[in-house]
């Protein structure tokens, strides 16, 4: 584990989050050379997925949800997910902008590898790709395993502000993701130097899991979709959520029912390679837009307590043009990027 000392002007962040308002079948990143070549009127083929980080977390989920409605509703046919993880997922974003004119894959993507590609000093962009679709939001969540000693948030708050720096609080994201942001403002609104704060980085939420289930961690900052077997099993347990209202089938109260004054959410997407032609990009994003329209998908954010935030086109490159510049020039500003 390693510990992330973070400037006290880091209780700025929180207008990048909050501003994001107003994380198929498995193969290698080699496999599946199938063209998308279905006509206009017929389901898109051979679109490939790729999620940039560990299987089990947020973008890994969404994909996998994506690609299995497109399958039931015959939008899309024969749609591959597959992961490439590292550095916060700019190996991913590297791989996808170097595919450029692939009009075949596609990457899931958030507010997570926004951070990363300046934390990490990538020199691939989200703003080189061609954007698709923004798909869903949903609130963090503040969780810990069952054998946890702090069960409620207050517990937490109180053990966390005696010694922030003994509390080690995981996140599956890089510096200047969503789940590294969460901590910081919730340790700002409780009290808590953001500096003091000892933030353990997990590639994906898949990584961050077992850290939960072992108490390798005091606690940790994420989206609960990802872990709602485990949520309901108990396994998991959720001390406060970090939306406007509390989340469906999650028994745990808002940090603002907690009288904790923090409002939080993260935003996933997809997007594709540069120089995709119009006609390409307009043809997946006709087939995500059929996805978005069905019973199937309202059923999927239903279960995974995701906000529906669906934008596509120009107000969706606007958007990610808007995200991209206010994470650079926070983070060259608290110096981590």
């Amino acid at each position: 584990m390693r510990r992330l000392n973070v400037l006290r002007a880091l209780a700025v962040t929180a207008g990048i989050a909050l501003a994001a308002t107003g994380c198929g079948v498995t193969g290698s990143a080699d496999a599946g050379k199938a063209s998308s070549s279905s006509s206009a009127s017929g389901p898109l083929t051979g679109l490939r997925i790729m999620v940039p980080n560990t299987p089990g977390g947020g973008y890994d989920t969404t994909a996998r949800t994506a690609a299995k409605v497109m399958g039931e509703t015959k939008t899309a046919t024969n749609v591959e997910v597959f992961n490439l993880a590292g550095a916060g997922g700019t190996v991913g974003l590297a791989r996808l902008v170097n595919e450029k004119g692939n009009k075949d894959l596609a990457m899931l993507m958030g507010l997570g590898v926004v951070g990363a590609s300046y934390t990490n000093k990538s020199e691939a962009k989200l703003t080189a790709t061609t954007p698709l679709a923004r798909l869903i939001q949903e609130p963090g969540a503040i969780m810990v395993g069952k054998d946890s000693p702090y069960k409620t948030i207050d517990d937490l708050v109180k053990a966390w502000k005696e010694d922030p720096s003994k509390i080690a609080v995981g996140g599956g994201s890089s510096p200047g993701g969503p789940d590294h942001l969460l901590p910081m403002q919730l340790a700002k609104a409780v009290g808590i130097d953001p500096k003091k704060v000892n933030f353990v980085s997990f590639d994906g939420g898949g990584d961050l899991l077992p850290a939960i289930l072992g108490n390798k961690i005091g606690f940790a900052a994420s989206g609960a979709g990802e872990y709602m077997s485990q949520i309901k099993s108990g396994e998991v347990r959720v001390l406060a959520t970090s939306g406007e209202s509390r989340l469906d089938g999650v028994d745990a109260p808002t940090l603002k029912e907690s009288k904790i004054d923090l409002v939080f959410t993260n935003w996933r997407g997809i997007v594709a390679p540069p120089g995709v032609s119009d006609a390409d990009r307009d043809r997946i994003v006709e087939t995500l837009t059929k996805m978005h329209g069905s019973e199937e998908w309202k059923t999927a954010l239903k279960t995974h307590g995701w906000t529906d935030a669906f934008i596509t086109g120009d107000e969706f490159k606007t958007f990610l043009t808007d995200q991209d510049k206010r994470v650079a020039d926070v983070l060259k500003e608290l110096g981590l990027a």
